[in-house]
């Protein structure tokens, strides 16, 4: 403990319990700096886990060390709640926690501090976090909220191809790097589940200068958020299980000898639905079927409309090409990975009234189509993947 005449500056305003003005830094002074980034630790463990951070013994650490955090920033002085407020999407701070086992009160010194993660035990006041202030504060103010996904069908077989993927090895999940991009059709595992993104907005700089875009991610668990591509990353970095799931590896598309499945010389087309069913003709336009066939398209499809696989409903061909030695199973793998993001999620019931959801139809344009012909033909199409935000295929990142 300091005598009288060994108190300087302010140490000396402090015994006097004089407070000072602190400055200015991007409106916000130091210590609502910290009351931010401290918030935004508990905003995003509610965000990562569905409910709020919780007391007891059995809990995880740093939930616990959250839920004191929690109701330390609960009796914090109204100014300081009404600069919080705005950022709290989850009423974190004027819901109470019922399952609190003991009052921070009771908490030992040792604790408390651990808690609020202070570097100076004379101030329990103040709560301080490693990481940038100005990043905190930036991801505060856009922590996003999971909701139910309403139209999670549309995602569920591009999961189950995921998983499917990852168990048969043409997926692998590797330690997500800091600097990795996040890109449209990625997937990764956070907090154990796998989150696909679907879509990503115009990009912007974060504070830290590096690129920021708000995503639309696909939660396993049939949720949804759109959360900033920056909060991703940095929740991935954080989760010590935190993983991406590489680019499937396909095989060749054509070979030197047959095997089974594969045709010596086959035709793949594309057709269009001549349905009056008031759901196809409304996407008539970029609806389309893309298979391959050993014998005449004209056969294939002589009688379509009593067939779910084409809709029920005449077709007309639209495009076709002839290629020689084509591995049949790998060109359909092919075109479902490229094409995951357009598949058409419809159920139409077979002619004995059992349910089928064809599997070979797309919203996707014709010149895409064309491209993604070309492509294989040229054996570049490994590289791509369509994005149905942009309308057009997308180079995958070599660098991951």
């Amino acid at each position: 403990m300091k005598n009288a005449q060994e108190l300087e500056g302010n140490d000396l305003l402090d015994a006097l319990e004089i407070e000072v003005e602190e400055p200015l830094i991007g409106g916000y002074t130091p210590r609502q700096e910290r009351l931010i980034a401290g918030f935004e630790d508990v905003l995003s463990f509610r965000e990562t886990n569905g409910t709020g951070p919780e007391h007891g013994v059995h809990r995880d650490i740093f939930e616990r060390i959250y839920a004191v955090r929690l109701d330390q920033l609960r009796k914090q002085p109204e100014d300081d709640l009404a600069l919080l407020r705005p950022l709290d999407r989850f009423d974190l701070l004027t819901v109470p926690n019922p399952s609190a086992a003991r009052a921070v009160d009771t908490l030992s010194p040792e604790e408390l501090l651990e808690a609020l993660a202070q570097d100076d035990p004379g101030d329990i006041g103040t709560l301080v976090h490693v990481q940038s202030v100005e990043g905190r504060r930036e991801a505060a103010e856009y922590v996003a909220d999971r909701v139910k996904c309403e139209d999670f069908d549309l995602y569920r077989s591009l999961f189950q191809a995921a998983e499917a993927d990852l168990a048969a090895g043409r997926r692998s999940a590797k330690r997500f790097e800091k600097e990795v991009s996040i890109e449209v059709g990625d997937f990764f595992i956070l907090s154990g589940q796998m989150v696909y993104v679907a879509a990503v907005g115009e990009s912007f700089r974060a504070p830290n200068g590096g690129p920021n875009a708000r995503l639309k991610a696909i939660y396993s668990n049939g949720t949804e958020s759109n959360l900033l591509l920056w909060s991703l990353q940095r929740a991935l970095y954080r989760d010590e299980n935190g993983r991406r799931l590489t680019n499937p590896s396909q095989g060749p598309l054509f070979g030197d000898r047959l095997e089974d499945g594969d045709v010596a010389s086959a035709t793949i087309y594309v057709l269009r639905s001549l349905s009056k069913d008031p759901k196809i003709v409304a996407m008539r336009d970029v609806l389309h079927k893309i298979g391959v066939t050993g014998g005449r398209v004209e056969d294939r499809i002589c009688n379509a409309e009593k067939d779910a696989t084409y809709l029920l409903a005449p077709v007309e061909i639209v495009a076709t090409w002839k290629l020689a030695n084509i591995r049949h199973f790998k060109f359909e793998q092919t075109i479902h990975r490229i094409l995951a993001s357009a598949q058409l999620q419809l159920h139409v019931p077979d002619r004995f009234g059992i349910s089928v959801e064809p599997k070979e139809w797309f919203v996707v344009p014709l010149p895409v189509i064309n491209e993604i012909m070309e492509r294989i033909q040229n054996e570049s199409i490994t590289e791509f993947v369509y994005d149905s935000s942009a309308g057009g295929l997308r180079r995958l990142d070599a660098a991951r």
